[in-house]
């Protein structure tokens, strides 16, 4: 994974007088290219956030290149035991590993767990396929739902309370009330309960359908009060940064899409 290592959040607060902003960016198109609707629009959000944030909290994951594996028979067994002891705390599930299996799957699982719950927001670009989400991000979410590991073990209360989770779809139609695919949306309404269970209270999902490339009417708030958000983007370099993105910008994927992506890049 490409990460840029946030400073000492202690050294931040003393500087700006507010701890550091985080952001997990995780694309899973397999669509790797330009042309992939999602990634563009989580690239022009990524780009607005970090103008508006910097780059120190960013941390991004490309789930299509480094996918998280399916959980086998080592995670199953490792969950069953931790269940046993009601909410373990993740530091101690490493005491629970009885092989070398477990041992391997939770070295794959644990570092997932940590980059989701230290995040204060988490954008997911989750493109449609064959009317639900991709297999890429079902193994991520199955991996992250280790048991007990989005409840915080002293006050039982969910970690993600106070998460933004911001998540960008994109399909080909529409799948609305009235229209002929009515009801054959199984990704979004799966997305919004997973989160919804794990504690999310800020949750936002930016649909970008084809028809959004059309005029349509003007996106639903302000991007910032009193402003407009900054046009000026960071490169892509070593760190994972979004490079000066024109993806979205150019492709044609809709004034709507874009500006709604802005407007919840800017609201942090």
């Amino acid at each position: 994974m490409r990460a840029v290592t946030p400073p000492d959040e202690h050294d931040m607060t003393k500087v700006t007088g507010v701890a550091v902003t985080s952001l997990l960016h995780l694309d899973s198109s397999a669509n790797r290219s330009d042309e992939s609707v999602t990634r563009q629009l989580t690239r022009l959000f990524a780009e607005t956030w970090q103008c508006l944030y910097g780059q120190a909290g960013y941390r991004y994951r490309d789930l299509a290149v480094e996918p998280a594996p399916p959980i086998d028979t080592a995670y199953c067994a490792l969950g069953r035991r931790s269940e046993r002891y009601g909410v373990v705390p993740l530091a101690k599930v490493d005491a629970l590993i009885d092989n070398q299996a477990e041992e391997t799957t939770w070295a794959l699982t644990r570092p997932l767990i940590d980059e989701l719950v230290s995040s204060q927001t988490v954008l997911i670009g989750a493109p449609m396929y064959n009317y639900t989400l991709p297999a890429a991000l079902k193994a991520w979410i199955d991996r992250v739902s280790f048991p007990g590991a989005l409840v915080d073990p002293s006050s039982r209360t969910r970690v993600l309370r106070n998460t933004k989770v911001v998540i960008v779809t994109s399909r080909g139609g529409a799948y609305g009330p009235g229209t002929p695919r009515e009801g054959w949306d199984y990704e979004t309404p799966y997305l919004r309960e997973y989160f919804t269970k794990h504690g999310v209270r800020d949750l936002h999902v930016i649909t970008r359908r084809a028809d959004l490339g059309q005029p349509g009417p003007a996106p639903r708030g302000p991007a910032r009060a009193g402003g407009t958000v900054p046009r000026r983007s960071p490169r892509r370099g070593r760190g994972g940064s979004p490079r000066r993105g024109q993806g979205a910008r150019r492709a044609g994927v809709g004034a709507a899409a874009r500006a709604e992506v802005e407007a919840a890049g800017a609201s942090g």
